[in-house]
């Protein structure tokens, strides 16, 4: 008699959809490393013509206008909006992220070079590694912790080569305060990505991100009279600066960036912005004609190799994945 018992074939619909849904958060997270990296020339370009608040505020007011011709439609068709309870989060890391970080690194921005912002910046990663893996019961995996390590040193190099020498009329003290300016905006930015996770099982990327920037924009509404008066005193180049801060650096930017975090752990991803500091010195190169130095190509290369290693698994963890998959072909 023949057998009759079924012959299990793999479906390959499911893996394609799975390798399809990775591409697109990998190019988000392109994306969103070189809007970010750009925006730390960017305010560097035109942060004579505008003080931290008014360009935190004419940022989000562009970004908000933008992503409405995205959001709103949706809205309007789903009427899905936020209530109760799932305004808190929203409100908390509008406040923090939106609005104080971005104060807090502009402010920054006026004593400090790109080099050492970007390096004091980037201590968010690692901070996001420790609350993920406390708060979002992500772990501590062993090759995200020495990638991140491997990846801050290479941002110190960069830092270090970027550094200018202090001359006799700089302020210590005005650096000491733009070097606390960007501590505060990386613990702001870090809380931030643990509370927006969550929010982000519940509501699209885009979504999130406007409601974000409104909370954000309404918090610098007092910068309003400012902004007017310096947007009438800037040059063109400098409005138009701002104006692209607005789209790419914060509305698009912003976007891609949260739809990555709604496909991976927040602790992996913020170990991918690490490549930050050294996009921003090819940036600053294209653009500004400012040549990198060996310690910043040297580097950026070492942020590169710890990136790599942060992406690695454990031997567990690929066994465990293993195990996962030939279960699903068996059923």
């Amino acid at each position: 008699m023949p057998s009759t018992t079924p012959v299990s074939k793999p479906v390959p619909a499911p893996a394609a959809e799975a390798n399809a849904v990775k591409a697109l958060g990998v190019a988000a997270m392109v994306v969103t490393v070189v809007l970010w990296a750009s925006a730390f020339v960017g305010i560097r370009a035109i942060g004579p013509h505008f003080s931290p608040g008014p360009l935190t505020l004419g940022r989000l007011a562009i970004a908000a206008v933008v992503l409405s011709v995205l959001v709103l439609p949706q809205l309007l068709k789903s009427r899905h909006l936020p209530k109760g309870r799932e305004w808190w989060p929203i409100l908390a890391y509008g406040v923090m992220w939106f609005g104080g970080y971005n104060v807090a690194l502009n402010a920054a921005e006026h004593v400090l070079d790109a080099g050492t912002s970007a390096l004091l910046i980037n201590v968010n990663p690692i901070l996001v590694a420790i609350m993920a893996g406390v708060f979002l019961k992500e772990g501590f995996p062993r090759w995200l912790l020495i990638g991140s390590m491997v990846a801050f040193a290479g941002v110190a190099l960069i830092a270090l080569g970027s550094a200018q020498p202090s001359g006799p009329g700089e302020n210590a003290t005005a650096d000491m305060a733009g070097v606390a300016l960007c501590l505060l905006a990386a613990v702001l930015a870090a809380v931030s990505v643990i509370i927006q996770k969550p929010v982000l099982r519940k509501f699209p990327a885009a979504q999130a991100t406007w409601f974000g920037i409104l909370v954000g924009a309404l918090c610098c509404l007092p910068f309003a009279g400012e902004l007017v008066s310096e947007v009438q005193a800037a040059p063109p180049g400098a409005t138009a600066g701002l104006v692209y801060l607005g789209i790419f650096p914060t509305a698009i930017a912003f976007t891609t960036w949260a739809y990555a975090l709604s496909l991976v752990d927040a602790g992996k991803l913020a170990a991918t912005t690490y490549l930050v500091p050294g996009t921003t010195v090819l940036i600053s190169w294209l653009v500004l004609g400012e040549i990198p130095t060996a310690w910043g190509l040297v580097g950026g290369l070492i942020c590169l190799v710890g990136v790599a290693l942060t992406r690695r698994r454990t031997h567990a963890g690929r066994k465990h994945t293993g195990q996962v998959r030939q279960g699903q072909v068996r059923r």
